[in-house]
């Protein structure tokens, strides 16, 4: 009888132990390459940053930034470009619906906020919002002084503006409204009417009404879409299946923001879980700190925490510093 009891109790062993062989083989990164060769994600472009310490949902941060070191405003053909030229693969911008129903490429809530307007971009007819100055309210010293007022008039662009003015280069669009109508403006009068190359490099995310998103997958189910709730949804039904190297079909066709403090724990992070997301066709990008703001790698000393042999994007909001 004890015989018995030890060869099941070694049987079992043996099984554990190929069980954690297994799971370790299936996950590990140890036996990739340790060439870093991650691509950049520019947050608005080039834009003038600020102490992300400090922010809260409300901030009005033009009113926060450090002293220029470059003349571009967030979300503008020129930060686009400059974005671009130091070497962006991807240019994150943000849109807003208007009264004439085209898209203004535009973040804050309120006019008041960067501008010298008033009131939302709802209230205003794209051509009515050409006429603001987009860099009034931008103060590095609490008022004293407004480094760009009077040189962003006629800058704020609409999104058939960027789209024509960078045919071949990607996007992330950021759904700052979260509403349904916004979307179908979006897909109807914009995505629709592109190439299908063109389409394939834009990515729609956003944390609105699901509503939206569901209408965009039921015009284009490759489409590139995230919201928190969608990511959050596909990467618990991960946890729970991915250590086998299945992929939930809810992580398909998604862009994927994680947070660099909680990348760690998902299977195969950090190179098999990049390589099994681009084969479903899904981006991963990752983020500085614990992801509550837009805080990205900035800084040559912030690059230095990025995983060796990390082959997926980097958000940065100051890709002329990173990308040297």
């Amino acid at each position: 009888m004890n015989k018995r009891k030890g060869k099941k109790t070694w049987i079992i062993l043996v099984g554990f132990i190929l069980l954690a062989a297994f799971v370790w083989l299936n996950n590990t990164s140890l036996f990739y390459s340790k060439e870093t060769n991650y691509k950049i994600m520019a947050h608005r472009g080039l834009a003038q940053t600020f102490d992300i310490s400090t922010v809260e949902s409300d901030t009005n941060t033009a009113e926060i930034i450090y002293p220029p070191e470059h003349p571009y405003l967030e979300n503008t053909i020129s930060s686009m470009k400059a974005a671009f030229d130091h070497g962006a693969d991807i240019v994150e911008l943000d849109i807003k619906l208007t009264k004439d129903r085209q898209l203004a490429v535009f973040h804050d809530f309120t006019l008041e906020y960067r501008t010298n307007g008033k009131g939302g971009v709802k209230d205003y007819t794209m051509e009515e919002l050409k006429k603001l100055d987009i860099g009034y309210r931008y103060t590095a010293d609490n008022g004293v002084t407004f480094p760009f007022r009077g040189q962003g008039v006629g800058m704020m662009p609409s999104l058939d503006e960027v789209f024509a003015a960078f045919p071949n280069q990607a996007f992330l669009i950021h759904d700052k409204d979260g509403d349904m109508e916004t979307m179908k403006v979006l897909w109807d009068n914009y995505l629709s009417k592109i190439t299908k190359n063109q389409l394939n490099q834009i990515t729609v995310y956003g944390d609105g009404d699901s509503e939206g998103f569901d209408f965009l997958r039921s015009n284009n189910s490759e489409m590139k879409l995230l919201t928190k709730d969608m990511m959050i949804n596909a990467l618990l039904k991960y946890e729970l299946l991915g250590w086998t190297g299945y992929i939930p079909k809810e992580l398909h066709n998604m862009e994927l923001h994680l947070p660099l403090n909680y990348a760690k724990y998902l299977w195969g992070w950090p190179n098999k879980f990049v390589d099994r997301m681009e084969s479903v066709n899904t981006r991963v990008v990752i983020v500085e700190g614990n992801g509550k703001w837009s805080e990205g790698f900035d800084t040559k000393v912030s690059l230095d925490k990025i995983p060796a042999g990390y082959q997926g994007y980097i958000w940065t909001n100051r890709v002329d510093r990173v990308a040297e």
